[in-house]
């Protein structure tokens, strides 16, 4: 035993067992005790204690301490409440009603947040086939250079894959049909399991929404934004035009979003069409335009109203290697340009806001 995991004292196996599934949901180690006698060894460095009923009935033998849990099955009647007074708990979860205060509690000793918390960024395009998830693909490549890493987050259930884009479709591990979540989650834990891209940088960890099955719930959607912030960790999210209640869910908690247009008449009256809604969820918008054209499609993308973040050229061979499956990182070339011309901004803003 270690000293710096949470112990558990618990005779309930059913109990137990169920304090044992959210740990390991919040990534979080624990020690173990049968009862508080054998407890007495750890009882004092254990940065949190958990307790079930049988445990605190017990009279108490060891000193007091703060940090005490008291979990019980259902509603706690009058002799709960006695037992926790007695034994000295902070607190009294029920389950399974209060499941997520119970992983907040675990997430809280598994994964310190950061000094600076993570981005949360989100990607929409103009029009179908502007090349959002390709964008996204390389801004979440971008930021993965960093400290603190990056998380790739599929949110469009009816696009083609983040998985298959960046040639990850074999590759085992979950997706978003096999992911449920809720409350506090550790990402780090959640990270490892998920298929990575390899790049120069490191390893991207994507969770795609799979060829089958539904997309991703706004409860698990949200407890992956809140851990990739609390972790400081960018999570880059690519959204669907349709903006469901789980792309919504991105775009009011997102530092930016992204509105990517292909410099075409007819394309930038589509991406018309989506900004409206957009604006109602969040001022925190800009546009990256795509291509080269002398029409005027390059006024009128000026003329969006979100401040435009960066222009790409076209990038020679870019989709002939996408369609291949072999999606390109060139670090200069226009697409990685962009990428990171948008993160730099999205940093700034974001630094600007939390003063």
């Amino acid at each position: 035993m270690t000293g710096e995991r949470p112990l558990v004292v618990a005779a309930d196996e059913t109990v137990l067992d169920e304090i044992l599934r959210v740990a390991a949901i919040a990534g979080c180690e624990l020690d173990r005790a049968p009862d508080l006698t054998a407890a007495s060894g750890h009882w004092a460095r254990a940065p949190l204690v958990i307790l079930d009923e049988e445990a605190a009935r017990l009279p108490p033998t060891l000193p007091s301490r703060g940090g005490i849990l008291l979990v019980c099955k259902g509603s706690p009647g009058p002799a709960t409440w006695e037992h926790a007074f007695r034994v000295g708990v902070e607190r009294v979860i029920s389950l399974p009603d209060e499941e997520s205060e119970l992983a907040c509690a675990f997430a809280d000793i598994a994964e310190t947040p950061a000094e600076e918390p993570g981005l949360v960024l989100g990607v929409v395009g103009g029009r179908g086939g502007a090349g959002a998830s390709v964008f996204a693909a390389a801004l979440a490549l971008t930021a993965d250079r960093d400290p603190g890493g990056a998380l790739l987050v599929d949110c469009d259930p009816l696009g083609g894959g983040l998985d298959m884009l960046l040639g990850l479709e074999k590759t085992p591990g979950p997706r978003w049909p096999d992911v449920r979540l809720s409350g506090r989650v550790s990402v780090s834990s959640l990270a490892a399991t998920l298929p990575r891209r390899r790049h120069r940088g490191g390893s991207l960890p994507v969770l795609a929404c799979g060829s089958k099955g539904q997309g991703p719930s706004v409860e698990s959607l949200s407890a992956v934004l809140s851990a990739g912030r609390r972790s400081g960790r960018t999570v880059v999210c690519d959204l669907p035009r349709s903006l469901d209640e789980p792309a919504e869910e991105v775009a009011v908690r997102a530092d930016l979003v992204v509105l990517v247009v292909p410099l075409e008449v007819r394309a930038c009256q589509a991406a018309n069409r989506v900004l409206p809604r957009l604006s109602k969820l969040t001022a925190r918008l800009g546009v990256v335009v795509c291509g080269r054209s002398k029409s005027p499609a390059v006024r009128t993308a000026t003329l969006l109203g979100p401040p435009l973040l960066a222009s790409m050229h076209p990038e020679r061979g870019l989709w002939t290697e996408v369609e291949r499956g072999e999606f390109p990182a060139k670090p200069r070339g226009p697409l990685m340009t962009a990428a990171s011309q948008v993160l730099t901004v999205a940093r700034r803003e974001a630094r600007a806001a939390s003063r």
